[in-house]
């Protein structure tokens, strides 16, 4: 027998009238909802039409690319009822002369006003340009332009889970803070304490300034390669995708001094042609996926934009030499420092598709990569070449011979990464590729500051 305390009384269940809905999202209300049905809303003016008994507002909340056309009585009209203003209605859905969803307000209810002339930096049915946008990061989410930006890198980074989800590869967090400069060029931002007690304090105990907290030189990362080369050789392929820092000193619309990095190792690649492969691929998959959910966002951010003709086409392999004596008889000649970004675009725009430049100068790339078999003076390394932007992707396929390795060493700090290649090694390839420029070739943005919510760069860091 149970006792009092134990005896659960039955719970009274309400019973709901099924042919009575209620919508949150107005993406929901889009998709689901049917005429005559409740809603309720909340979101953001977009515009606002007053005539003789009515007022027609578009509301917008962000999470589609619609507004709904909501129809208001005059006489719940108030003053803070403005473009710009935050608001939450109910009532029922109707259809609208054009045959459109609309909603019939029953109660209108302004959560946030917005007076425009006490400095809102944006007026209803302006195209601002992006430049102007950007001078208001704080507030650039409240444009068509932006927002519908924001939705593509959602659902770019949706998609890019997805797709290595259906390959079998691990998703790593590779840290943020290392003690190693990946790329060896030095344009790394460094890492110390604040705090002038605790830094006192420890070099008190006898430790240098610059290895003063973790006893080691730190930096903010400029890739997770090594460390994803370190988990690839014990389980496997495997990626990421994460904040990366680069400390160069370039303003220009292609750079960024923290962007996020999509990279990716491979286990048991011996072939820089089954490299290739993947990466094409997986372009392909995410420029196709995003376009098919997310078109309407594609022309809000440029009526002009379409999907690009290369994506029923092969790509283009030239190896280095190739690409060479193509600029060489364009009267673009590559210096020592090797193909620039007029010289990238050039080599694009001869092929017409994405170009894979493979076969590199071994002095022109890092140390890791692997030395060519086919030439010792070259390495099994890779660009791949896109419009707009020029280079894209890079990656090689991953020295993984002791001996050439320890030679090409650069510092006692990778000795670790040297005895991977001791104890079980594989043959590893991988690669790279900035998110914010995969942006700017989907969706034709000229400007990588425009891709990403909080662009930092040289002598600005708002926010």
């Amino acid at each position: 027998m149970l006792c009092k305390r134990m005896c659960i009384k039955p719970r009274k269940y309400l019973t709901f009238n099924h042919s009575y809905k209620k919508y949150g999202l107005i993406a929901s209300v889009l998709e689901k909802a049917n005429v005559g049905e409740v809603a309720e809303i909340k979101g953001w003016v977009k515009s606002l039409r007053v005539q003789k008994d009515h007022i027609f507002a578009d509301v917008n909340d962000g999470s589609c690319a619609q507004k709904l056309q909501v129809l208001i009585p005059k006489q719940l009209k108030t003053d803070f009822l403005t473009y710009g203003s935050s608001v939450q209605i109910s009532g029922k859905l109707s259809k609208g002369p054009r045959g459109q969803l609309e909603l019939l307000a029953e109660n209108v209810t302004v959560l946030g006003k917005c007076v425009v002339l006490d400095g809102y930096p944006f007026n209803p049915r302006t195209a601002h340009p992006p430049d102007y946008i950007r001078q208001y990061l704080h507030l650039r989410s409240r444009t068509n332009y932006f927002s519908a930006v924001l939705r593509v890198r959602n659902a770019l980074t949706r998609h890019i889970h997805k797709y290595f989800a259906s390959k079998n590869y691990l998703h790593i967090n590779t840290p943020i803070l290392t003690s190693n400069d990946c790329e060896g060029a030095g344009e790394v931002f460094k890492v110390q304490p604040e705090n002038d007690q605790t830094v006192k304090a420890m070099m008190q105990e006898g430790r240098n300034k610059d290895t003063v907290y973790f006893g080691t030189k730190t930096y903010l990362t400029v890739s997770g390669q090594l460390h994803l080369e370190a988990i690839c050789r014990g389980i496997g392929n495997v990626y990421t995708l994460g904040p990366t820092f680069r400390a160069e000193n370039s303003r220009s619309r292609l750079h960024l001094s923290e962007f996020y990095m999509l990279e990716a190792e491979i286990a048991f690649c011996d072939s820089i042609v089954k490299l290739q492969d993947v990466i094409e691929d997986l372009l392909k998959y995410l420029f196709t996926e995003t376009w098919n959910t997310n078109e309407t966002d594609m022309f809000l951010i440029d009526k002009n934009n379409k999907v690009p003709i290369w994506l029923n086409k092969d790509f283009i392999t030239l190896t280095y030499g190739d690409a060479r004596n193509i600029l060489d008889k364009k009267g673009l000649n590559i210096t020592e420092e090797g193909i620039n970004k007029e010289q990238e675009l050039a080599l694009v725009d001869y092929c017409k598709v994405p170009v894979f430049v493979t076969q590199w100068p071994k002095d022109m790339k890092s140390f890791y990569m692997k030395e060519s078999p086919l030439d010792i003076t070259k390495v099994d390394a890779l660009d791949l070449l896109a419009p707009i932007t020029g280079e894209i992707v890079g990656g090689s396929l991953r020295e993984d011979d002791y001996d050439k390795l320890k030679d090409k060493l650069p510092s006692e700090q990778l000795n670790w990464y040297l005895e991977l290649r001791k104890f079980g090694n594989i043959p590893t390839g991988g690669f790279g590729l900035g998110l914010e420029r995969i942006m700017q070739v989907l969706c034709n943005v000229p400007n990588i500051k425009d891709t990403l919510p909080f662009p930092r760069w040289p002598h600005n860091c708002d926010m």
